[in-house]
């Protein structure tokens, strides 16, 4: 028998006032209670309180997350990938009588929710939410850091490139059902490449190859991005294309429809507009689409399990972003290629050193026809030297030799000439005609220029140069440098007076012109296709864009020719081209053996001789000469690098247009009258430009930090080191 004091130690044996204490106290250990979470009085959410946000604040030493409080009313909408609304700046986390305070309201994105912060202090409130649409997926999170990192820049910079700004009624719009995958298309005229059938068989089956493309002249390329597409689709995988401007993306918009039908791909191009463009990129974000084409912006396009990336001329200036961190679609698109292991595709009518550097060092393979193939697409290159046109007075005078004149009339018998001229406009600029030095002004040393009637004045200052004579040779005679395009229609109309003449370039670009005798006048990019092909083309002052002081001058010089020579009729129906430049230049001759990759290839060679990009990675700095060197100074730049410069830069003049590299306006920072500037470039060989550009990014965030810095501008892989 138990004794009173065991009875009594038993629950349940004792008073009621102690039995109700000790269920209490048992309650308590097994589920303790957590204490109520509030902001302002209001309950946060329950579960994951902790919203982690990427703010719209692209400043190098704010590129990090940020933990705000979830309120309970926000709990189902406020999830992952969602624009909200937060307080941000100075006192936004500052507490005064239980409430926060301060800080600005601006833009993010919810990149994680969590049940803990690492932040010590009271977090602020999620203001709200803007949209329940999850519009930043983890892929495409992560391949916006590996591009803020690759290029020393930040986060938020690159997620404006990459989610377009939003509208409510594109939102508000359902998207269409997804169609069920494609059969696999034929090869078509993919045949004519040894391994194209190859290639579209390898996509078709789920594989990931890689290639760099040498289209064939004439208008098929379009055609044949659209297969690649198509044998994509029909593995059940999406597909991207990016192209230069929204004249291509409506050239492989159109193949596709003619092969796939309606409603199987999007088109993500400027001229949509703002809403047309969002509820593209919605439907392909939502799965409703697998297949995208579209300008340098649809580099980010949320393709859902992507199994192809191309790239169209990835020579042309237009795939380069100009705003922070100024990424390349190229290097995007190869990032997203090794990230996402999917089908990658480089393609153009020429070729540029990356393209020949992704082939020798075995990342891709080649695909390209056999000369006998390239012989029948390709029109007669004829060539004419600055000689000839010296010694053709009449010639000379409208920088057409004989050779040229008799062309431009051979062909107006079958259909329309085309004329590509380097540059736009009227005013033409002058060189020594003996030297070929160009004219420059003795005050400012800006172009010369000789407009319509009016005497030699300089383009920048205005100042009249009488009594002009060449500071190289001593001559006293001009000539025109590069006589623009309105112009050279003016010369050619009264030349043939019979005969429609046509222009485009900026101010207005044609799309397309009928087969019938005209003389269509352009400058480089901007020329339309001709229904049927030209009949035959002219490319003038050639010498004007090999002379350009420019590491990529010969290379652009190709690829412009290429891509005009490309829309002339091919040799068998009579197509010809007649440059006017220098017969002996590796650039020319390249064009008459019409073999680009044998000249992106010697320029790679050279270029690893000498050190420079794409064989080494390179970064420049510009800024006042004093702050250039305070950055060197702190930055811990790798041990391999190679600092190469300081170089003045000349002050931009005014009434002379900007052009790349050069310092930005004083109102955006740039270097204020009278103020000189300076570049430094930073050279790493292969395998230490990550490296680099981390200690850019370290330097440049420290330096952002203190307040009252002069700012140093930072470009990885810049475009003109020449």
């Amino acid at each position: 028998m138990s004794s009173d004091n065991e009875r009594s130690s038993r629950p349940g044996d004792g008073p009621p006032e102690q039995l109700a204490l000790i269920r209490e106290t048992v309650r308590k250990a097994k589920v303790p209670r957590a204490k109520p979470r509030t902001w302002r009085g209001a309950a946060l959410a329950q579960e994951r309180p902790v919203a982690r946000v990427v703010v719209n604040k692209g400043v190098l030493h704010l590129d990090q997350f940020f933990d705000y409080a979830v309120p309970e009313e926000l709990d189902e909408a406020a999830q992952p990938g969602v624009r909200v609304r937060v307080r941000f700046g100075a006192g936004a986390h500052q507490v005064r009588d239980g409430r926060r305070e301060g800080g600005r309201l601006i833009d993010g994105f919810i990149v994680e929710r969590r049940d803990e912060s690492d932040y010590s202090g009271p977090l602020a409130a999620l203001a709200g939410v803007v949209s329940p649409e999850p519009v930043l997926s983890p892929g495409l999170l992560t391949l916006a850091r590996a591009v803020a990192d690759r290029y020393a820049g930040s986060l938020a910079d690159v997620l404006q490139l990459a989610v377009p700004p939003r509208s409510a009624r594109a939102e508000s719009k359902p998207s269409p059902e997804p169609l069920p995958p494609p059969g696999a298309p034929e090869a078509g005229t993919w045949r004519r490449y040894g391994r194209g059938p190859a290639f579209l068989e390898a996509l078709a089956g789920g594989g990931a190859p890689r290639a760099v493309w040498t289209a064939l002249p004439g208008p098929h390329w379009a055609e044949e991005l659209a297969r690649a597409v198509a044998a994509t689709l029909a593995s059940g995988r999406g597909a991207l294309v990016v192209v230069p401007d929204g004249r291509a993306a409506a050239r492989v918009d159109d193949a596709l429809t003619a092969l796939l039908g309606q409603g199987r791909h999007a088109v993500l191009t400027a001229e949509a507009g703002p809403e047309k463009r969002y509820g593209q990129w919605l439907a392909v974000r939502r799965g409703s689409v697998r297949a995208v084409v579209g300008t340098r912006a649809a580099m980010f396009a949320p393709v859902q399990d992507l199994g192809f990336v191309a790239i169209w001329d990835d020579g042309d200036s237009s795939h380069s972003e100009p705003h922070a961190p100024l990424p390349h679609a190229r290097e995007v698109l190869l990032l997203r290629a090794a990230h996402e292991r999917c089908g990658f595709l480089l393609g153009g009518t020429s070729c540029t050193v990356e393209a020949a550097q992704l082939v020798e060092t075995g990342w891709a393979r080649p695909l390209a026809a056999d000369r006998e193939e390239v012989r029948r697409a390709a029109p007669l290159i004829r060539t004419v030297g600055d000689g000839e046109l010296a010694r053709d007075e009449a010639a000379r005078a409208a920088r057409l030799p004989s050779l040229a004149w008799q062309t431009v009339r051979d062909g107006l018998r079958t259909g329309p000439v085309l004329v590509q001229v380097p540059r736009r406009g009227y005013v033409p600029r002058l060189a020594c005609e003996r030297c070929r030095a160009p004219a420059r002004c003795r005050h400012c040393s800006g172009p010369l220029e000789a407009p319509e009637e009016r005497d030699l004045r300089c383009g920048w200052c205005a100042r009249d140069a009488t009594g002009w004579h060449c500071a190289e040779c001593g001559g006293v005679r001009l000539r025109a440098q590069v006589v623009g395009a309105r112009r050279t229609a003016e010369e050619l109309g009264r030349a043939f007076p019979a005969v429609p003449v046509r222009t485009s370039g900026r101010d207005h670009v044609l799309d397309s012109v009928p087969d019938r005798p005209a003389l269509v006048v352009s400058t480089p990019g901007a020329e339309p296709v001709a229904e049927g092909g030209y009949a035959a083309a002219l490319l003038l002052d050639g010498w004007a864009m090999l002379g350009r002081p420019d590491l990529r001058a010969g290379e652009e010089a190709l690829r412009r020719w290429t891509a005009a020579a490309s829309l002339v009729r091919g040799q068998a129906e009579g197509g010809t081209v007649v440059v006017v430049a220098e017969p002996t230049l590796r650039p020319v001759q390249a064009l008459v053996r019409w073999d680009p990759v044998g000249h992106a290839q010697r320029e790679l060679a050279e270029r690893a001789e000498l050190g420079f990009p794409p064989v080494s990675r390179m970064a420049s700095l510009t800024g006042r000469a004093e702050a250039v060197a305070e950055f060197l100074a702190t930055a811990s730049l790798p041990g391999d690098a190679e600092v190469l410069g300081p170089v003045p830069l000349p002050p931009v003049p005014a009434g002379r247009p900007r052009r790349a590299g050069d310092p930005p306006p004083a109102a955006q920072g740039g270097p204020r009258p009278g103020e000189q500037w300076e570049r430094v470039l930073l050279r790493v060989p292969p395998g230490s430009g990550a490296a680099l550009a981390a200690a850019l990014k370290s330097a440049q965030a420290a330096r952002l930090a203190r307040t009252g810095g002069d700012p140093v501008r930072i470009r990885v892989d810049p475009p003109d080191i020449g």
